[in-house]
């Protein structure tokens, strides 16, 4: 039958195009673009490149130790050395998680602070987090730290409900007092502006940014003023067209076109109220703001932050290189922080026990014929996680031969056939249609019966 005439022709071929510029394998999907995108305000070009991205140093910030420790009971001092060891491995020598933030007011924090210190890393750098209250600076100082972040509220809401000023100028005045005794002893400030995607842009923030640049003019760099957006509430949006305060493109125009805020003076730190959570703080990246604020599996106040695996992984596919990081540092990482408590989901990307396990025997059968049909990327190269099957009623012959072949460490041509595993599949099956099974065969029972029903195989393989 002849083709019918369409405006797309089929393109005929007998080798397969398997899209290997975008989806390498052995990195994660890289993320392109074509040519740059934009958006305007007040008539004026918003717009990111990807090119830009590509050549601009980008970096990962953390704050596991700060924002992470609200949502669930204080690590002990011990278990926070450990988990930044593992953080400093995932960096890498180029330092891509670059900072992370310690409260500075118990002595459990203050010796948390010594102890992530003596251990040398380089990065993440250790800075510390206080209210923007003078009280609080002298801990700065007796710390000994070269960065602290300020808590400076930005929105009506915390101006006037939660701090109680009488005016936005009694309050930018109150915290500018703070910032000013920070750069009097050679303290480098990191204004946070809480709720800033709920606040008066045009009437205090913009405001309140300009006169932190002029407080920085003439300083070295390592001692100017730098800005954390926070965006405390989860309001923020990234599609373009959004009205400000949500527009994240549009904010971070504004500090770095008008106010003259530099990109590498800019960090972005999301909640995830609204499930906006990463591609919020990958918006933030694209259009101007260098840094991006994280927690370990996103472990944050309520629903917390933007995870720094997430952020891990997407910097890699930005960048189109693993750029030093030890990804399977991050592994490392989720096994730790189960075995202290902390409760990672099952199915959670890249940490979960299940995260690239099938249950489905149709997926099972893919995978037999070319694990890159329904696994992400190469993840037992990345992650130390090979793709797994698990065995339930929906697995099928072609699920228990993957697992049986897994089992055994078969690969290509070795596998084992569906017709060699017709007795422990049919087990299986009865497993749950004459014995009214309801959860999935664990690994134990299913080695025991393939010792039992094929005992040629396990004395040839086992």
């Amino acid at each position: 039958m002849a083709d019918v005439k369409t405006p797309h022709p089929l393109v005929d071929t007998t080798e397969p195009n398997l899209v290997e510029d975008v989806y390498p394998y052995d990195l994660p999907p890289l993320i392109e673009f074509e040519g740059p995108v934009v958006e305007t305000i007040d008539g004026r070009a918003v717009e990111f490149d990807l090119g830009a991205v590509k050549d601009r140093p980008i970096y990962i910030t953390d704050t596991t130790f700060r924002d992470g420790q609200q949502a669930r009971p204080p690590y002990t001092v011990d278990q926070m050395v450990h988990i930044y060891d593992l953080m400093a491995r995932i960096s890498g020598p180029g330092g891509v998680v670059r900072q992370t933030e310690f409260f500075l007011y118990t002595k459990n924090d203050r010796e948390t602070l010594d102890r992530c210190r003596a251990l040398g890393h380089t990065y993440p750098e250790c800075t510390g987090w206080i209210r923007a209250v003078k009280g609080d600076f002298r801990l700065v100082k007796q710390a000994g730290l070269a960065e602290s972040g300020l808590l400076t509220s930005s929105s009506d809401y915390h101006i006037f409900h939660k701090l109680k000023f009488k005016s936005r100028r009694q309050c930018m005045d109150s915290y500018c007092a703070v910032v000013d005794a920070a750069l009097e002893a050679g303290v480098r400030p990191r204004c946070h502006l809480e709720d800033v995607t709920r606040a008066d842009i045009d009437g205090f923030v913009l405001p309140f940014v300009d006169r932190l640049m002029e407080m920085s003019r003439g300083l070295p760099e390592q001692q100017t003023v730098k800005i954390r957006l926070c965006d405390t509430m989860g309001f923020g949006i990234s599609y373009p067209g959004a009205r400000l305060p949500r527009s994240i493109p549009k904010l971070i125009y504004k500090l770095n076109r008008e106010c003259g805020v530099p990109s590498d003076r800019l960090e972005w730190h999301g909640h995830n109220d609204f499930h906006k959570v990463h591609a919020n703080a990958a918006t933030a990246w694209l259009y101007g703001c260098d840094f991006v604020n994280t927690t370990v599996f996103g472990f944050g106040e309520r629903t917390g932050n933007p995870p720094l695996e997430g952020a891990v992984f997407e910097y890699i596919a930005l960048k189109g290189d693993l750029c030093g990081i030890d990804t399977t540092a991050i592994t490392a990482l989720a096994e730790y922080m189960r075995s202290i408590g902390l409760p990672i989901p099952d199915n959670y990307p890249f940490a979960g026990r299940a995260f690239n396990v099938t249950r489905a025997g149709i997926h099972a059968g893919g995978l037999r014929q070319d694990e890159r049909i329904y696994n992400i990327f190469d993840t037992a190269k990345l992650l130390g996680r090979p793709p797994r099957v698990a065995i339930t009623d929906k697995s099928g012959t072609d699920g228990v031969a993957l697992w049986v072949s897994e089992f055994f460490g078969l690969k290509g041509g070795e596998q084992i056939s569906k017709i060699k595993c017709a007795k422990l599949a049919r087990w299986v099956i009865d497993q749950y249609e004459v014995e009214g099974r309801l959860t999935a065969i664990s690994d134990t029972e299913l080695e025991a019966k393939t010792r039992e029903l094929m005992p040629d195989f396990w004395q040839k393989f086992k």
